[in-house]
């Protein structure tokens, strides 16, 4: 492709270079369409080759909804397209900031909706679960919105302005279906409540009907136990193969998979269960109308839906990027326009177009300080917070001690500056820093803090281009220089007046006389034509420009001639030698061949002129060096004083806050201490009533007082104390001695036993209960002479019990069920007639299991139904024998089944 209408000669002389060159004008115009195209392509090449996917995925973990943690692993985030939309995505950043200094925002529950929505529009019924999650987001929504007001986040509220937050809908779906339960509910109309109604009384008289022919079965022996069950969608009865008869005219509905087991329903159930399945189907189509109506009245709500989920998917990137100014310490910056060559800024005039000071690139960033210590760790980084300085929102190091890479730098460009020529040797951090200008830029332009210093301050572009990197193809046929002139003459084509163009290594790969030439043109161009451009080189001609416009100006990379290694620190105003040889040393190369390229760069170079500006140099870099050991003392005396300060301030705030933590400390203790003596209490009465069972009578006395004893040492163990008055301090030291009991710090006031103490040891290893631990000897206490005397007490009354036989059990008595009372194995007789519970008893012990126990509670009353029961239970063959289930109670008897 031929891109200018004319060049300099091929042998143009490097002095004919600082002539002024005419303004370049690509050949052809583009249309709008695809001047836009190509716009797009260029800028989406640009995002790529600066890394934006990468720092988009940086803050995905900051979000907390599935639409927000999307937008950022596609970086999809927002870049403001004017300088409007960018102060307000930086407002919207410092608004969520302030609102995370009173506690996080919960936007968890704001869920995807949008497939939803997707089904209801195209006609897709919507299922229960659906709307509920339909509900739910809506009712996040509006919690989230009160919020925001308390707060009086003006920039987050105006994101939701616009939006309708549909509470009618959600009251609607609210009306209608339980979303605990997952169910529709009856009041949801006036149909299905009468219908549900209808049903609910045709099931209990079918049930009643079922339950009454099922026990005739059962009592003919024509089923182990009564069962009414389900089959085909209809209600039947079991009954064994060979007692079919006990259903006459009944109708076979399923066999069992044995064929022992028919189940049937009965003729006079045939008309209830007809009613049931129209009712089933009726209470069906009803609630299918329901779930019309509403996924319709979702359908008509999408577009407003859709716009309210966009909102919040807005204000939870806000969020993403304000956790991410805390994480790298971010600072706000101050963005100028120039319009039609006037700044629209008030603040922007000063001798500094672009200045930002100790920026570090935040992808280098993130993998130098990717643990954090898990963000906020060691002593490493400590937590930010968010002041003001000069009315713009930045995060202050409240203690923060980064290693030294990335190297921050400083970019700091002249005002009427259009053109950056940046030389230096290769690894040295051209690109690097040139990167992390087109990378800041972006970033204030989407609402991202800097991780900077100080206040930053830099224009906003329109479109950031750039031409970094090799973009050979072999499928097009273009070299390294083909590929990379290609892309220069496409950003020629789209870049204003209000953008930045970053060229790395310019028109090189080909002859350096040509490549100067064109370099020259191209610089000339940009210079009348952008607002700035970054371009980097090695052709030290390109340096001469500055000489002979004030529009153009030089930087280099620092070198360090001492340790020949790179500082990755830019010179603003200077030129910087490519060092080639230098590095060559450094990595080994050849001294012969070393020795004689010295030899031709003497003889290219004027007599005296290389050893003169290296002696200039080398002051220079002496000067500076000092000047910035006395700038890092200085700052570390601010430092060192700022943490002084900031350690007395929260000392002082923190004062006010101490006795009611402490007070709500103790309270809490002594709940605690409260519940674990009513705990231990309930343990001891509990443990009194299992051993009262088997004790005989002379051993009645002793446990009642093993027990007194126990619970008055609990009681002691927790009697409260006065800590408020002051006591007179026993100063001699304390020596536990081997086997006493004492009371140990930590344990709740629980007795302990000295198992090993050693004199010259200041540790001592006590025993409580199956535990056995080593504390120090000054967290044990001597126990009181009242607690020692209980102690034993107990201990004697426990042994003496321990000595005392058992009552065992008989084997018959061993080989029952657990004698304990449970809905299953009880049956209650009480407000029945006498024939009715006859029959009821009999049921329930020829449907009880062998070796188990049933409790029949058949109170007291007129004394009728308990002697049917007790009748009963002497002749039943099934029960092996009964009794009262306790002395006291005489309303319940426990009967043993064989």
């Amino acid at each position: 492709m031929q891109l200018y209408s004319h060049f300099l000669p091929i042998n143009t002389s490097p002095s004919l270079l600082l002539k002024p060159f005419k303004t370049l004008k690509p050949l052809c115009s583009l249309s709008d369409t695809r001047k836009l195209a190509l716009t797009h392509s260029l800028q989406a090449q640009t995002l790529q080759t600066l890394e934006w996917p990468s720092l988009c995925h940086r803050l995905s973990p900051f979000t907390s909804t599935s639409m927000g943690h999307s937008a950022t692993q596609n970086a999809n985030i927002p870049i403001g397209q004017s300088l409007e939309e960018s102060l307000k995505l930086l407002d919207q950043t410092e608004a969520a900031l302030n609102v995370m200094e009173s506690g996080p925002l919960n936007l968890s529950e704001i869920e995807d909706i949008r497939a939803i929505v997707n089904s209801a529009t195209s006609g897709t019924l919507l299922t229960v679960g659906e709307l509920c999650v339909v509900r739910r987001t809506l009712s996040a929504s509006s919690a989230i919105l009160e919020k925001l007001k308390e707060e009086k986040s003006f920039p987050l509220l105006e994101i939701l302005q616009s939006c309708n937050f549909q509470t009618e809908l959600e009251q609607k779906i609210a009306f209608c279906i339980d979303c605990n339960l997952s169910i529709i509910l009856d009041k949801a109309s006036e149909d299905l409540e009468l219908i549900r109604a209808q049903r609910k009384e045709n099931l209990e008289n079918l049930d009643l009907l079922l339950k009454e022919i099922s026990t005739r079965i059962f009592q003919a022996g024509g089923v182990d136990k009564p069962l009414v069950t389900k089959r085909r969608s209809r209600f039947c009865v079991g009954v064994r193969a060979s007692h079919k008869y006990l259903v006459p005219d009944g109708l076979v509905l399923n066999v069992s998979s044995s064929g022992a087991t028919y189940f049937m329903e009965p003729s006079e159930a045939v008309e209830l269960n007809n009613l049931e399945v129209m009712l089933s189907n009726s209470e069906k189509s009803e609630e299918i109308v329901i779930l019309s109506l509403l996924t319709s009245e979702i359908a008509e709500s999408g577009r407003e839906i859709k716009h309210l989920l966009n909102g919040f998917q807005q204000i939870d990137l806000a969020f993403a990027r304000a956790a991410y100014a805390r994480l790298v310490a971010g600072v706000r910056p101050i963005l100028t326009f120039q319009g039609h060559g006037v700044l629209s800024c008030a603040e922007a005039e000063g001798p500094l177009t672009v200045d930002i000071e100790g920026v570090r690139h935040p992808l280098l960033l993130g993998s130098s300080n990717k643990s954090l210590t898990n963000v906020l760790g060691s002593n490493s980084v400590e937590l930010t917070e968010p002041d003001r300085v000069n009315g713009v929102m930045v995060t202050r190091h409240l203690s923060v001690n980064l290693t030294d890479f990335p190297v921050p730098i400083n970019i700091k460009v002249g005002s009427g500056i259009r053109v950056v020529i940046i030389s230096g040797p290769n690894a040295g951090g051209k690109t690097a820093s040139m990167k992390t200008l087109g990378m800041a830029s972006i970033m204030s332009k989407a609402g991202l803090f800097l991780p900077a210093k100080n206040v930053p301050r830099l224009p906003w572009f329109d479109l950031v281009l750039a031409d970094i990197g090799d973009h050979q193809s072999l499928e097009q046929s273009l070299s390294t220089f083909s590929g990379h002139i290609t892309r220069i003459s496409k950003i020629l084509e789209v870049a204003s007046k209000e953008s930045l163009v970053l060229i790395d290594e310019i028109c090189s790969g080909t002859d350096p006389s040509e490549g100067v030439a064109l370099s020259t043109s191209i610089l000339q161009y940009l210079k009348d034509h952008i607002n700035l451009g970054i371009v980097t080189t090695h052709y030290a001609d390109l340096s001469l420009l500055k000489d002979q416009d004030a529009q153009f100006e030089n930087a280099a990379m620092e070198f360090s001639l001492e340790t020949l290694q790179p500082t990755y620190q830019i010179l603003w105003g200077s030129t910087g030698d490519s060092n080639a040889l230098s590095i060559a040393k450094l990595m080994g190369f050849d001294a012969s061949i070393l020795e004689r390229a010295q030899n031709w760069v003497e003889k290219l170079t004027p007599e005296k002129q290389q050893e003169r500006n290296s002696l200039i140099y080398q002051s220079l870099m002496e000067e500076r060096n000092k000047l910035e050991a006395q700038a890092q003392e200085a700052a570390f005396l601010h430092a060192e004083i700022m943490k002084l300060y900031n350690e007395i301030k929260y000392e002082a705030e923190d004062l006010d806050q101490r006795v009611p933590a402490l007070m709500e400390n103790e309270e809490q203790q002594v709940k605690e201490e409260l519940k674990a003596a009513k705990s231990q209490i309930h343990d001891v009465v509990q443990e009194f009533e299992n051993r009262l069972k088997t004790v005989s009578r002379d051993q009645f006395s002793s446990l009642i007082r093993a027990s007194e004893a126990e619970i008055a040492s609990i009681v002691e163990a927790h009697r409260p104390r006065d800590n408020l008055t002051v006591r007179k301090v026993d100063t001699t030291p304390y020596t536990p001695q081997l086997g006493e009991q004492v009371q140990v710090k930590g344990l709740g006031g629980k007795l302990a036993t000295v198992v090993d103490a050693q004199a010259d040891d200041e540790t001592v290893l006590i025993q409580s209960g199956k535990v056995r631990v080593r504390v120090k000897k000054h967290d044990v206490r001597a126990i009181s002479i009242n607690k020692r005397r209980n102690a034993t007490d107990l201990a004697a009354g426990l042994k003496r019990q321990e000595k005392q036989p058992l009552v065992m059990k008989t084997d018959e008595e061993i080989s029952y069920g657990p004698r304990v009372k449970t809905s299953k194995n009880t049956v209650d007789l009480r407000g029945m007639r006498v024939e009715e519970a006859a029959i009821q008893l009999n049921m329930a012990l020829s449907a009880s299991e062998s070796r188990s126990v049933i409790f029949v509670i058949h109170g007291m009353g007129s004394g009728a139904v308990k002697q049917r029961a007790l009748e009963i239970l002497g002749k039943h063959p099934r029960v092996a024998k009964y009794e009262p289930e306790s002395p006291l109670n005489f309303g319940c008897t426990v009967a043993y089944i064989k």
